[in-house]
């Protein structure tokens, strides 16, 4: 994909929480995704696209349906469906592999279970014994985005499998007692638009992180998305490069935040004040003290620290509250915020 058809990640106007939640899924696919919620021209598809662009290419094995590296431990070659590849890695010879940018892989909203997992072919299993296996869209997110634009228009199904596999970085495909199992470690992004119609209650609460976006209010900044909209048209190779030193900065400081992740230590009184903030705001279950912990220390190893601070709490709480929160009937996820901005002055106090 040429760079010069990708608006710049960096140069994207405003919308400061939702370009935070999407690098921290970057940094911590753990987090089990970002919803983005909100009006149309917003800026959404262009920040997903523009951030994959921008990352470090990953190696894979050359044609791999499951988006391998060579050697990975968690690799299915003895069952994959390419043969020859299957058998150099059974006899310890090394496969051929390319480097190749992150994908962006879209699901369409028609999208049926086979398609999202893939398939097997009983009647391979059942007369030879074989797992003949068509791979779904899942093994082509292996490694890379997975994209979901009108994620409130898909079938409730459909959804909860594709937020199992980003919990569990695993899908497996079940048919007639045959059981197949891949990798599935990606970046889930779902986008919707609340006018619409809204995801049930059980199916937010499995998207790690959610914002909402809205154009902007200020006369300014909407002339400056104006501007600099019309110096990538006129000049998309000139404006890229004007931004590419800003891009690099970026990459560096997630790679850098990656590494450093692992090495985040958390103090008991930030646990606390974690559990303090899910009960003032009465949130229900577990899930968010655990997905609150897992952003905050995402968050310190994004500003480049290795403990938690209470700063970095208060920003997981904006990202992973508010479509947790109980609602009256006739809230939105819009009050919900302001809830939980009130729990934040009052765990502060």
């Amino acid at each position: 994909m040429s760079s010069a058809k990708l608006f710049p990640f960096v140069a994207i106007v405003g919308q400061e929480r939702m370009k935070l939640a999407l690098v921290l899924n970057i940094i911590n696919p753990t987090l089990s995704g970002v919803l983005i919620r909100g009006e149309k021209g917003t800026g959404k598809s262009t920040a997903v696209r523009a951030l994959a662009h921008i990352l470090p290419k990953i190696e894979v094995v050359d044609e791999c349906p499951f988006q391998l590296p060579q050697g990975d431990p968690q690799g299915v070659c003895p069952e994959c469906p390419r043969l020859d590849c299957s058998r150099r890695v059974m006899a310890g010879e090394p496969v051929p592999t390319v480097q190749r940018e992150i994908r962006v892989v879209e699901l369409p909203v028609g999208a049926t279970e086979d398609r999202v997992v893939g398939t097997l072919d009983l009647e391979q299993a059942l007369k030879k014994g074989e797992k003949r296996v068509e791979p779904g869209l899942l093994a082509a997110a292996h490694r890379n985005i997975l994209y979901v634009d009108e994620v409130n228009l898909l079938d409730d199904h459909v959804v909860d499998v594709l937020l199992d596999s980003a919990a569990m970085g695993v899908n497996t495909i079940e048919r007639e007692g045959v059981s197949f199992s891949h990798p599935a470690q990606f970046t889930l992004i779902g986008t919707m638009n609340p006018e619409e119609g809204e995801l049930r209650p059980q199916l937010l609460d499995r998207f790690g992180l959610c914002v909402h976006v809205e154009g902007l209010r200020d006369v300014e900044r909407r002339v400056e998305i104006m501007e600099r909209r019309a110096a990538f048209d006129i000049n998309p190779d000139g404006f890229t490069a004007l931004w590419a030193e800003a891009s690099q900065k970026l990459v560096e400081r997630i790679e850098t935040a990656r590494t450093l992740y692992p090495q985040v230590t958390v103090d008991r009184s930030i646990l606390f004040h974690i559990a303090s903030y899910c009960l003032e705001v009465g949130v229900d279950g577990h899930r968010a003290d655990i997905i609150m912990l897992k952003a905050a220390k995402t968050n310190a190893a994004y500003e480049g620290r290795t403990s938690v601070e209470r700063q970095d709490v208060d920003i997981a709480a904006e990202l992973v509250l508010p479509h947790r929160l109980r609602r009256r009937p006739f809230m939105d996820i819009m009050e919900s915020s302001s809830e939980v901005q009130r729990g934040i002055t009052g765990t502060k106090g």
